[in-house]
């Protein structure tokens, strides 16, 4: 009987659910937990494991269970309440949202499962640690401009040298473990004028379906493409949602870059605004068109080439 396992995730604890046989399993979420976890689903023919993203928890025993053959998806928590909301399941308890997400892996169509080696991991803990270290830098910077006393000021002055260092030195690490991946794709990205190495680090690690799916597809995983809201004669406006986080913001600061140098943006912003569209509007098309293109480039293996493109016409 072919059975589909979801898991529920949190920081110290597994709650497994397995249907249709309605087994459950509780582990603890470490090495003796998941080998726990692998002894109750023996004699089991699990089809499809479903997990929810929490915030890095769950990396552990998702590298894990696809070590142990497992074929894994992880889905957005968002995703996942949205269905228990559209088959009843209102209550949210360890147990039911365990239950809840072997459901949705019964039901759920097949998706390629991407495998994220130790190199990859630990590129993208650097690259996560940059993150907040420019966080801290830009919080402290705010408050340096609110200081009133000067022995607030040194403190702070003394953390912006710090963070300034810090910043360097992991950019240098991020630099040498991208360089270690030896991924082809990062040496391609690097030639397009906004992209540096921080942000294809973070393409070939956050998107690593980047070069491998369709556009509609890679534009919707980021979180770019536009939804109609409409309903019999009503047209309302479309708008974007969803999408990865993290990915959308590097691509976000690199197409402010991009519009500058890169002709064939430039004019493909310059058009947008020119029909009058909002600056947040036209970047964030800018932004769609880049990732389409980043994404053909690395599917056919061709150098992308800054072409000015024919723009929309006057509506």
């Amino acid at each position: 009987m072919v059975s589909y396992l979801g898991i529920d995730v949190s920081s110290l604890s597994l709650d497994a659910a397995v249907r249709p046989q309605g087994t459950r399993l509780h582990v603890s979420n470490d090495p003796a937990g998941f080998e726990a976890l692998l002894d109750g689903l023996c004699g089991l023919s699990i089809k499809r494991v479903l997990l929810e993203a929490t915030g890095g928890y769950e990396r552990n025993i998702l590298r894990f269970l696809q070590d142990a053959g497992y074929k894994v998806i992880r889905v957005n928590p968002r995703r996942a309440r949205a269905f228990a909301e559209s088959i009843g399941v209102k209550a949210k308890t360890d147990a039911i949202d365990a239950e809840v997400l072997a459901h949705y892996a019964e039901v759920i169509p097949d998706q390629p499962t991407l495998r994220i080696s130790p190199e990859r991991a630990l590129l993208r803990e650097l690259l996560q640690q940059r993150d907040r270290l420019v966080q801290q830098r830009d919080d402290d910077r705010r408050r340096l401009k609110q200081a009133q006393f000067s022995a607030v000021s040194d403190f702070l002055k003394a953390n912006l040298q710090h963070f300034k260092s810090q910043i360097k030195l992991i950019e240098q690490a991020i630099s040498q473990q991208t360089e270690a991946l030896k991924d082809e794709r990062v040496t391609q990205l690097v030639q397009v004028k906004g992209i540096g190495v921080v942000t294809a680090g973070k393409l070939i690690t956050l998107l690593p379906e980047l070069g491998r799916v369709e556009s509609k597809e890679i534009a919707s995983l980021v979180g770019v493409a536009p939804f109609n809201h409409d309903s019999g004669k009503s047209v309302g406006k479309r708008s974007i949602s969803g999408g990865r986080f993290e990915v959308r913001r590097s691509l976000y600061m690199s197409c402010l870059v991009a519009i500058k140098y890169n002709p064939a943006l430039k004019a493909r912003y310059e058009a947008l605004r020119g029909r009058g569209k909002v600056a947040k509007v036209a970047l964030v098309a800018c932004m769609r068109v880049l990732i389409v293109r980043l994404n053909a480039m690395l599917r056919t293996g061709k150098p992308w080439l800054d072409l000015v493109l024919p723009q929309p016409m006057r509506t």
